[in-house]
C-alpha cells in the first residue's frame, strides 16, 4: 500500500466517522430525567381579522372552554416582539426602511405618552414581572399595561387591561387617554392574538403573553421581485384543487358560526397534509431558472426554525411548563415536527383538546 492509497483510506474513515457523527440520534437522551416534562399544543389558527365580515366573538366560546381546561401556564402568539422590531428599525440597510416594515407598529404615541424609551421600558417590565404579587392591585395592573405598551408588546397589555374591573379600565398611573383609547382598540380586535390568546390568559389569571414570530430569515433578497411572485403564485395554483373541498368545508363551517368545527377542521392531519402539499411541494416543483419556489421555502423553513426557538425559549427556565402555541395552521407541522424533538417536551394531540 503506497502513501497515497493510505492518505485516501485515512481520509475517508475520517469522512465515513464524521457522517457516524452526525447522525447520533438524541431521542432518548430524556429518558431517565429527573424532572416533569413540559407538554406543549400547537393550536393552528385562521388569521380571524381577515374573515370578511367578521364575526360575532361570542362563536369563539366552546374553543375557548377546552383551551381553559388545557389550562396552559404560557401562551405564545405569532406576533413580532418589540426587540424584534427595534432590530429590524435599526437595520434598515438589512430588513429596509421601518415605515416599510407592516409587521411592526409605529411606538412615538407611545413614546411620548409614557416618557419611556424602548430600552428604558423593557428593563422595567421585566423588573415588575420579577416582583409582581399574587393579587395585584388595579395601580399595577394600569401601570404594567403601560410598560407593556412602551416596551411594543400590546397583546401582554391587553392581558393586563382585560383583569381590570370594568370601572377601574380608565387613564391614570402611566396610562393616559391616549393608551386607553389604544387598549380599548386593542379589545375590540378579532385577530386570534388578541381574542383568544389575551382572553385566555385573562381567565386563567396570566399575566402576558409570548410574541415568538420571527421575520429576519424569511427576509429574502430576490432579484426579480415580480418574476418571484407570478412562480410563486403559479404553483400555488397548480395546487389549488386539491385543497378546494377542504377550504369549502372550512368556509361552510365559518358560515355557519361553528369555530369549534372549523378549528377541529384546520387542526385535522387531512387538511395540514393536503394545505402544505398544495403550497410547499408544488413551489419546489416549479421549474424558474433561479429556483424560487426553493428560495421561497428555504425563508419559511428558517422563519418556523427561528420562531420554534422563541418558544422553545418561552419555557426554558420552566420545567413541565404547559404551552399554548397559537399560530396560523400552516406552521402546525413544522412546529409539531421541531418542537417534537426537544427532550423534555411533549407535543399534545390537538384532536384530543378539542373533541
Amino acid at each position: 500500500m503506497n502513501f497515497r492509497t493510505s492518505a485516501f483510506l485515512l481520509g475517508l474513515s475520517l469522512f465515513v466517522a464524521g457522517l457516524a457523527h452526525a447522525q447520533v440520534a438524541i431521542t432518548g437522551l430524556d429518558q431517565n430525567m429527573a424532572g416533569p416534562r413540559a407538554k406543549v399544543l400547537v393550536l393552528g389558527s385562521s388569521h380571524l381579522a381577515q374573515i370578511p365580515g367578521g364575526f360575532d366573538p361570542a362563536a369563539l366560546a366552546p374553543l375557548m372552554d377546552r383551551l381553559a381546561a388545557f389550562n396552559p401556564d404560557i401562551i405564545t402568539i405569532e406576533a413580532l416582539s418589540g426587540e424584534d422590531c427595534d432590530r429590524m428599525a435599526r437595520l434598515p440597510a438589512v430588513y429596509g426602511p421601518a415605515e416599510d416594515n407592516s409587521y411592526c407598529r409605529d411606538t412615538a404615541a407611545i413614546q411620548k405618552a409614557t416618557g419611556l424609551d424602548f430600552l428604558t421600558a423593557i428593563g422595567k417590565v421585566n423588573d415588575n414581572l420579577k416582583h409582581w404579587p399574587e393579587k395585584p392591585t388595579p395601580v399595577q395592573r394600569r401601570q404594567l399595561a403601560s410598560l407593556f405598551l412602551a416596551a411594543d408588546d400590546r397583546s401582554s397589555a391587553l392581558v393586563q387591561w382585560l383583569q381590570l374591573p370594568e370601572k377601574e379600565q380608565r387613564a391614570g398611573d402611566g396610562l393616559d387617554e391616549t393608551l386607553v383609547e389604544l387598549l380599548k382598540k386593542r379589545e375590540a380586535s378579532l385577530n386570534e392574538s388578541d381574542r383568544i390568546g389575551a382572553r385566555l390568559a385573562a381567565r386563567l389569571g396570566l399575566n402576558r403573553l409570548h410574541a415568538v414570530d420571527d421575520h429576519t430569515g424569511d427576509n429574502l433578497d430576490i432579484d426579480d421581485v415580480d418574476a418571484f411572485g407570478k412562480a410563486i403564485q403559479s404553483a400555488w395554483q397548480s395546487g389549488a384543487a386539491a385543497f378546494q373541498s377542504l377550504r369549502e368545508k372550512q368556509d361552510a363551517l365559518l358560515k355557519a358560526g361553528d369555530f369549534l368545527g372549523m378549528y377541529r377542521l384546520i387542526n385535522s392531519p387531512d387538511y395540514l397534509r393536503t394545505s402544505i402539499h398544495a403550497d410547499f411541494a408544488q413551489a419546489l416543483a416549479e421549474t424558474s431558472s433561479a429556483h424560487y419556489g426553493q428560495q421561497y421555502v428555504a425563508g419559511w423553513e428558517t422563519r418556523n426554525l427561528r420562531m420554534v426557538a422563541n418558544i422553545r425559549a418561552s419555557f426554558s427556565d420552566r420545567p413541565g411548563a404547559c404551552v399554548l402555541v397559537i399560530v396560523g395552521s400552516t406552521h402546525k407541522p413544522w412546529f409539531d415536527t421541531l418542537l417534537g424533538q426537544m427532550l423534555g417536551v411533549d407535543i399534545v394531540d390537538a384532536a384530543a383538546v378539542l373533541k
